[in-house]
This record gives structure tokens, C-alpha cells and sequence, in this order.
């Protein structure tokens, strides 16, 4: 599973509103944010980079006021991390990766008639995608900040082939979300899940995930996987059919 998902992380940077092929490096860029998850770079499976090649990497990130950051399936490419080290860069995370195929995929449905399956929805208006991004902020306790431009990127990947979900909060708002990127390589990755914290414990991220998995399975996706932060988190993601996939690394050069 590491060569698809490391495949597709190329696919999917090259997607981004400036890409660009460094040796065997792929680097995503978006010039309407400077946040590092965003703006980063990926190795090509097998990749064998030369101390010139990563030179050429860290001077593309330099020249736009970036820090020059990586995130890869380490043993789809094992010559990278060695080359990466020698130029200085640090672990900034190891996460592990869980996925999910449609044999294993289980949709959650009341157990219980006294308990509800939240409504997922897929958001169609502005003030949707602004309600989702502004919900996502909160969730992750302010990692980044809202803005136009979070909701304008949510709404891209909606319109783009992937899939934004959102529970709807009580009062109109959105509770909790998700989105999916769009297939590449026969896989899709499904990041972002988060719920604001007044309404946790509620079954919101097992439904907006089960449902954007779903969605990417109709499109023809034949897995879909995603990283977690926690056991609590592994957890919903494998009542849901989610299973050990592998580990993705992140480096970071400082300074």
C-alpha cells in the first residue's frame, strides 16, 4: 500500500495551483497560503535523490519565502530520507496510516432507535463552506485560522472530483466535517476530519468519514486512506472499516 499512496501524494500535489518537478521530487504550492501543510514536497516512489536535487528542493521553497518540508511513505522511497538528513532536515512527525476497501467499509446505522446517525450533508452555498472552514479552525484548536481562502480551497476540492461532508449543528452552523481528495492512482485520501468540541461523542466524525469513503468507492476509488492523531481517533476510523495501513514521515529543514 505504500507505492499507492505514496503515488498518489504526487498525483495529488501536481493538482496544486503551482506544481513543480524538482529531479525526483514533486513540490505543491498555493500562492494564497504560506501554511507548511499545504505548501510541501513529496518524493516519486523509488526515488533516488541526489545531494544536488535536494539542494535544488530546499532553493525552490527558499525562493518563496517557505519552509522547505516533505511528507512521503518512507519505505516506498528509502534512499530519501538518508539525502534529506544530510542536508540538515528534522523529523517534524511520524504518522501512521490506516485504510479502507470497500470489502471492509461499514456504514454506521442506529443500533439503538433512542440514538441518531447524524445527517450528513454536502454544502452548496458560501456561507456552507465558510460555517465548515470556520468549524474545522475550532476543531483543530486554532492550527490555522479561518478565512476566505480556506473556504474557497474547500470548495475547490468539491467541485474538483473530490467531496467536502459536514453535520449540521442545531443552530445552522456546521458541527463537524471532512473532506476527501479526488481518486488518483486508484486511491484517495480523506483528511481533516474534525468536530467542534460542544459536540463530540456524538457519532459526527464516524458519519462524515463513512460517507466521503462511500462517495470515493462510487467514483472508483478501490481504497481510501487517512492518518491519525490518536487511539481515540483509530478508534472511529476502524468502527468504520478503517485497518493498519503503514506510516507517512515529515520532515522539516529549519532555519
Amino acid at each position: 500500500m505504500d507505492i499507492d499512496v505514496q503515488s498518489f501524494a504526487v498525483a495529488n500535489l501536481l493538482r496544486r495551483p503551482m506544481a513543480v518537478e524538482i529531479g525526483c521530487f514533486v513540490a505543491g504550492f498555493d500562492p494564497s497560503t504560506a501554511s507548511p501543510h499545504i505548501n510541501y514536497a513529496t518524493p516519486v516512489p523509488g526515488a533516488r535523490p541526489t545531494d544536488r536535487d535536494v539542494t535544488a528542493l530546499i532553493e525552490a521553497f527558499r525562493r518563496r519565502g517557505l519552509k522547505p518540508r516533505l511528507e512521503f511513505a518512507p519505505d516506498a522511497a528509502p534512499a530519501v530520507e538518508p539525502a534529506l538528513r544530510r542536508a540538515g532536515f528534522t523529523t517534524e512527525a511520524v504518522h501512521a496510516y490506516l485504510v479502507c476497501t470497500p470489502g471492509t467499509l461499514t456504514l454506521p446505522a442506529p443500533g439503538n432507535p433512542s440514538v441518531a446517525v447524524p445527517a450528513v450533508e454536502t454544502p452548496s452555498t458560501d456561507a456552507d463552506y465558510t460555517a465548515i472552514d470556520a468549524a474545522l479552525s475550532e476543531a483543530f484548536a486554532g492550527d490555522f485560522a479561518s478565512s476566505p481562502e480556506g473556504a474557497a480551497r474547500l470548495r475547490r476540492i468539491q467541485e474538483n472530483g473530490g467531496a467536502v461532508r459536514f453535520v449540521r449543528a442545531p443552530g445552522g452552523e456546521c458541527a463537524g466535517a471532512a473532506s476527501c481528495s479526488a481518486p488518483a492512482v486508484g486511491t484517495s485520501e480523506l483528511a481533516g476530519v474534525g468536530t467542534r468540541p460542544a459536540y463530540r461523542g456524538h457519532g459526527i466524525a464516524a458519519s462524515v468519514t463513512a460517507a466521503l469513503t462511500d462517495v470515493m468507492f462510487a467514483r472508483g476509488a478501490g481504497s481510501v486512506w487517512l492518518e491519525y492523531s490518536g487511539e481515540g481517533s483509530r478508534r472511529v476510523y476502524e468502527r468504520v472499516g478503517y485497518r493498519p495501513g503503514g506510516t507517512r514521515l515529515y520532515l522539516t529543514l529549519e532555519g
